[in-house]
């Protein structure tokens, strides 16, 4: 694995670390983060957990998060020695905590990129990078051996958290993840529990919320170059009813049909200027390279799973998609 003894060893010697997930964290940006921030907490650093957005930790992974790691962006002191980007393929993706990259390399600390996407633009001083990695949490995982790390209960919790929300339930884990599952579950996780907690604890309101969604969702058998084109719109009407994590589970719904090659959920944002803003997120049932789409747009991602962000009506920013499907390479 690239770079992985020199990551070590700098993980090893640090005492002031701050790691960041990126924006609107999942369950590998954030488990991925925990986990290593708490052993390097058992090593007596000073650790620090964050986000660019939001400033609360999203309420599904807050079990994750048992040391009291995680700061509010607000919080967080103006330096570090070492700031670690975990799930995170370019700065931008750190939203308002991205000029904190620039920062700390010009006052000569250290930047350690953790990540497992294509995508990813080599950003830091020291990087751990690997697209075939399932989640980043295989990549923590195998710095937390070459450390020589005790893999107590809390640290496999926040790695099995990232891991079987990223491989979609195992789905798409190879023999040497399950290997790493079973090592996970050895030290103590309640992989029902941790389900429960993260992918279908969801309050009522989830339920017109997504039956309004649903309602307008539409297909289109001829589009994503011939695979079949599956979207539908999440308003800002529709989003204040529930929690961030329910909107980020339309996209899961969406993708479950059969006739959907490639599934689209926009998600309108909070506007910056006078239009409407979204962010769009993208899933292939493996014919058709979403990354690609989504790079034409500004975003990234994986091949089969990714997002950007769109400014224009809905109708104007599914336009757009369209096209940049009908380019994108197969798989």
């Amino acid at each position: 694995m690239p770079n992985l003894k020199e990551a070590a060893a700098l993980l090893a010697r640090a005492n002031d670390v701050t790691l960041l997930g990126h924006v609107r964290p999942d369950a590998d940006a954030l488990g991925s983060a925990l986990a290593l921030g708490r052993a390097l907490q058992l090593r007596g650093a000073k650790v620090r957990v964050s986000v660019g957005e939001p400033e609360e930790m999203p309420e599904t992974l807050r079990s994750l998060d048992v040391g009291g790691l995680y700061v509010p962006a607000s919080e967080l002191p103006e330096s570090e020695q070492l700031l670690v980007a975990l799930d995170t393929p370019t700065p931008g993706r750190l939203g308002k905590l991205a000029p904190r990259v620039d920062a700390v390399r010009a006052a000569g600390g250290e930047v350690l990129v953790i990540d497992h996407h294509a995508s990813n633009v080599f950003f830091g001083t020291t990087h751990v990078v690997d697209d075939t990695a399932e989640a980043t949490a295989v990549l923590v995982f195998a710095l937390l051996e070459e450390l020589g790390t005790e893999i107590d209960e809390p640290i496999a919790r926040c790695l099995y958290a990232g891991l079987v929300t990223d491989t979609s339930g195992f789905r798409r884990a190879r023999p040497s993840t399950h290997v790493m599952a079973a090592k996970l579950l050895e030290a103590g996780v309640n992989p029902d529990k941790v389900v429960r907690e993260i992918v279908e604890d969801h309050p009522f309101a989830w339920l017109p919320m997504l039956s309004g969604v649903l309602a307008g969702a539409r297909l289109e058998p001829d589009e994503a170059r011939g695979f079949g084109l599956a979207h539908a719109v999440v308003t800002l009407d529709a989003a204040r009813s529930v929690r961030a994590e329910e909107v980020e589970a339309v996209i899961d719904v969406i993708r479950s049909t059969r006739e959907a090659g490639v599934a689209v959920v926009l998600k309108e944002a909070e506007p910056i200027g006078p239009g409407q803003r979204w962010t769009v997120s993208l899933r292939s049932a493996g014919g058709v390279d979403v990354s690609a789409a989504a790079g034409e747009l500004g975003g990234g991602g994986h091949r089969q799973a990714a997002g950007c962000t769109a400014e224009g009506t809905a109708g104007e920013v599914l336009d757009r998609l369209r096209a940049a499907l009908s380019r994108a390479p197969l798989l």
